[in-house]
């Protein structure tokens, strides 16, 4: 566990991190471990890892609110919980906690010749939560976009394993870009990409920005 001002930051592995202050804010849960119970739980889209119904049910109560991209209302269906679907650009307010939906898509990552993985137009999304004062902003499944450009947080959640998203590289140059205090890598040790990607990112923004890795619970 990591706390920056107050508010209690820890890793489950792969792009799930437990937000705990006067909320519980649980982002991308993916065979997470943990009791947990989610006052707001996030899901950046519909990917297995990302949307996974065991988690949700595992991490959430009757008195949860899942907040997700409108590409996953089918699939969400099944879950009891109050929902509230966003697009690109939504800002809304959950109990206390501010929300703005950040799109999540790929320039250069590509599932076959001209199609890419995470299409802009799907819909897609990571997330800016402001929580008790406290900015963060969780990347989702992306590259460097050019909207990450005007991300102005505390702290950045990004990913950094190549393949379906940013590279080690990438992602330090789109870290440089933002306006965040700190970098911390996510998308390793699970499905694609492991700590080395992580430690590279570190290297490469070297003095220029604070990086926290994680270890992850």
């Amino acid at each position: 566990m990591w706390t920056y001002e107050g508010v209690k930051v820890r890793w489950l592995g792969h792009d799930c991190f437990v937000l705990s202050g006067s909320k519980t804010v649980m982002i991308d849960p993916f065979k997470a471990k943990g009791d947990h119970k989610a006052d707001l739980l996030l899901i950046t889209h519909e990917h297995f890892d990302h949307l996974s119904d065991e988690d949700i049910t595992r991490f959430s109560s009757d008195a949860t609110t899942i907040v997700a991209p409108e590409i996953c209302e089918e699939p969400l269906k099944k879950h009891r919980q109050e929902k509230k679907f966003v697009r690109p650009g939504s800002r809304i307010e959950v109990k206390g906690v501010k929300i703005e939906a950040i799109p999540a898509y790929n320039l250069n990552k590509f599932r076959e010749p001209g199609k890419v993985f995470h299409p802009k137009e799907d819909g897609r999304v990571g997330y800016i939560v402001e929580l008790d004062g406290v900015r963060f902003y969780h990347a989702g499944d992306s590259d460097a976009t050019p909207e990450m450009k005007s991300v102005d947080v505390d702290v950045a959640f990004l990913p950094v394993s190549g393949t379906y998203v940013m590279t080690a590289e990438e992602a330090a140059e789109a870290a440089r870009e933002m306006k965040a205090k700190v970098a911390v890598p996510m998308h390793f040790q699970s499905i694609v990409g492991t700590r080395a990607d992580a430690e590279r990112f570190k290297g490469l923004l070297g003095a220029s920005k604070t990086v926290e890795i994680l270890e992850q619970e």
